[in-house]
């Protein structure tokens, strides 16, 4: 079957390798229909890292996907063949403190899909997973909705462990993929007063389009200064979406007394700052986001309802063999990209 690897810095190539083995207790075959590009693989593949995660080459990667089961193994009872499903990329171990506590996104025994030394990616034509990691969905929705499932599941998961309810001030910062998931679990939740920043006037467009009721390029003028013109008591969270410390920085000068700080983006350095007495007098809480947990099956219930409707994120396609020029593509921001999706079975 055919397979993309990373083979070096800014490297991709497409081989052919054995199909998988049968799966196994719990286990089903799928064949891959969909892949999206996400904004961590382009970590791997322009620096080859994300902190200790340090790429051993050659590297299958990808993890963001949609399928179809070929074969189920034994002891699953849950799907059968032919059904169509989004998969949830992260393999746990069930029996870790994380796990039995049901923080399932932190199991210390975590094995992720295309994670260097975890779990080969699923840029593949075939790949088994734990039965548990897929969720069937319905024939009405298209495969590339189905491998949108996953970051979407990540913006709700962010939305609903920040606390915010309708009628809040927030800001999203970074909208590509991930801010604009967020945006629109944040539109498909209720009223919210939005400020959104980024330096792609495009992707600030359809960040107009997810709820946000204002939007700055961060490039172009002082979106600080600008949205406390608006807001001068402050924000009352911000999702700092973009991973850089350009943008953690703003959140912390824009959040209000109390407010809350929500770090989803990845930043590329190992260590960021903050302005402690700035972030002390202010008493604002700090938090990390992990992927997602037990937001999958919501997210395709609120996406098959038509509450939300991500079609518009998925912007270029390719085949297999044009991995390296999607990824290319994502990794340089040309195009007006937002989504690469890389559709590997015909039948998608």
């Amino acid at each position: 079957m055919k397979a993309a690897y990373l083979t070096g810095i800014r490297n991709v190539e497409i081989r052919q390798e054995p199909a998988p083995e049968p799966p196994g207790q719990g286990e089903v075959l799928l064949e891959v229909e969909v892949v999206g590009v996400c904004g961590s693989d382009m970590h791997y593949y322009r620096s080859g890292r994300i902190g200790s995660q340090i790429v051993a080459y050659p590297w299958r990667v990808g993890h963001e996907f949609a399928g179809r089961i070929l074969q189920v193994g034994p002891g699953v009872d849950t799907l059968s063949e032919g059904s169509r499903v989004a998969v949830d990329p992260l393999i746990v171990c069930g029996k870790c403190d994380q796990c039995v506590s049901g923080r399932e996104h932190t199991c210390r025994n975590q094995r992720f899909l295309g994670c260097p030394g975890q779990a080969p990616g699923c840029l593949a034509e075939q790949v088994v997973m734990p039965a548990r990691c897929c969720f069937e969905v319905p024939e009405s929705m298209t495969a590339e909705q189905a491998a949108l499932v996953e970051p979407m599941a990540i913006g709700l998961y962010t939305q609903r462990l920040s606390g915010v309810r309708p009628a809040a001030r927030v800001g999203v910062l970074g909208t590509g993929p991930i801010g604009l998931c967020v945006l629109a679990a944040l539109w498909a939740d209720g009223e919210y007063t939005v400020y959104a920043t980024d330096l792609l006037n495009d992707r600030l467009e359809l960040a107009r389009r997810y709820g946000a009721g204002w939007t700055g390029n961060a490039g172009e003028s002082d979106v600080v200064g600008e949205i406390l013109a608006h807001e001068p008591n402050g924000l009352d969270v911000v999702f700092e979406c973009a991973g850089e410390q350009e943008t953690l920085d703003q959140g912390v000068d824009l959040l209000a007394p109390g407010g809350t700080l929500m770090i989803v983006g990845i930043p590329p350095d190992d260590r960021v700052s903050f302005d402690m007495n700035h972030m002390r007098r202010k008493e604002l809480t700090l938090r990390n986001v992990r992927r997602q947990n037990e937001c999958m099956r919501p997210t395709i219930e609120l996406m098959s309802s038509g509450k939300l409707n991500l079609d518009a994120l998925a912007t270029h396609r390719f085949d297999i063999e044009r991995t390296p020029e999607a990824f290319d593509l994502v990794a340089d921001y040309r195009d007006k990209v937002i989504k690469a999706m890389i559709h590997i079975s015909d039948r998608s």
